[in-house]
């Protein structure tokens, strides 16, 4: 069942066209990811659909509701983290838990998010003192706190450092399991990668593809290359023809070491001919074909050249 439906949203600021034609749906349970680079519509979107920002037209319901119309009904049901988010630096962590607990009718007990988001210790520590991922964890537990259905949360792990970004993607993944449909705004491939079920990629203003990362990465039409070395002394390999296997386009070699580019699923057909003539290879590898190829394939620049 689709808990977010949004159709032809459109929002311009004078001469900008900041989203042209936007339209996606997101199902419940999944996390449902927004992915490009910055300046291409994704937090204005998000904006939209939480009731934060009116657009110019288009049509949007979330969880029955229409942002703008039923905007008291629906923050009662969904949970936000804003893409640049602050607390006074004096705020306690459990002040600040039990002041956005007072918005809600009602709200989970602040006390469990606590346990529940590895805070507990940190209950009296004033926001100021707080770590990186200390902080993405008190944002989150205050996304959480009204019992929400729906979570949104942009850019959450920008700033972090490596170890504290994956534990973030841990607590990402405990929120979807505790049954909160979440939406994750991101310009991290791998990130999108690791969480997302589902992807819409936004290129200016625009969503030029939907499906799933490993779906946009199969639906590349790109070439892509194989390597391996062929074993000292085993003179198969001097008798297989590569060149001409379905997919491939090229094979060069260099002494022992072989290179073979190709598109699609090519590496099958070599592997299984390598295989059929008993030549043994070692050091083989495979280009792994990633979210940033199909961003190129799907818009035709870069994903670093946008930002």
């Amino acid at each position: 069942m689709a808990v977010i439906e949004v159709t032809d949203l459109r929002k311009s600021y004078a001469d900008l066209t900041v989203l042209d034609g936007v339209s996606f749906s997101v199902e419940e349970g999944e996390i449902f990811g927004i992915l490009g680079p910055n300046g291409t519509g994704k937090t204005t979107t998000v904006e939209c659909v939480e009731g934060l920002r009116r657009p110019d037209s288009g049509s949007i319901k979330v969880l029955g509701l229409d942002p703008v119309k039923d905007g008291r009904k629906l923050r009662e049901q969904i949970g936000v983290q804003l893409q640049h988010t602050q607390l006074p630096e004096n705020l306690k962590v459990w002040e600040a838990l039990d002041l956005y607990a007072s918005f809600y009718a009602n709200p989970r007990n602040w006390r469990e998010l606590l346990e529940e988001w590895g805070l507990a210790d940190k209950r009296n520590a004033r926001f100021g003192k707080l770590s990186g991922g200390q902080k993405q964890r008190l944002f989150i537990a205050l996304a959480l706190v009204g019992n929400p259905r729906v979570a949104f949360l942009d850019e959450l792990t920008t700033g972090l450092d490596p170890q504290a970004r994956r534990t973030t993607w841990e607590l990402i993944k405990q929120v979807r399991a505790s049954g909160v449909t979440v939406v994750l705004v991101s310009h991290f491939m791998d990130e999108v990668e690791e969480l997302c079920d589902r992807v819409a990629v936004f290129d200016r203003g625009k969503i030029v593809a939907i499906d799933t990362p490993a779906g946009l990465v199969d639906g590349i039409d790109a070439e892509h290359q194989m390597r391996f070395t062929l074993m000292a002394g085993d003179t198969a390999g001097d008798m297989v023809e590569l060149g001409g296997l379905p997919g491939v386009s090229g094979v060069t070699r260099t002494a022992n070491r072989v290179v073979v580019t190709g598109r699609g699923d090519f590496a099958t057909a070599v592997t299984a001919e390598l295989a059929r003539h008993h030549v043994l290879v070692s050091d083989l590898r495979i280009d792994k074909r990633t979210l940033d190829d199909a961003f190129v394939a799907l818009t035709g620049r870069s994903f670093d050249s946008t930002h």
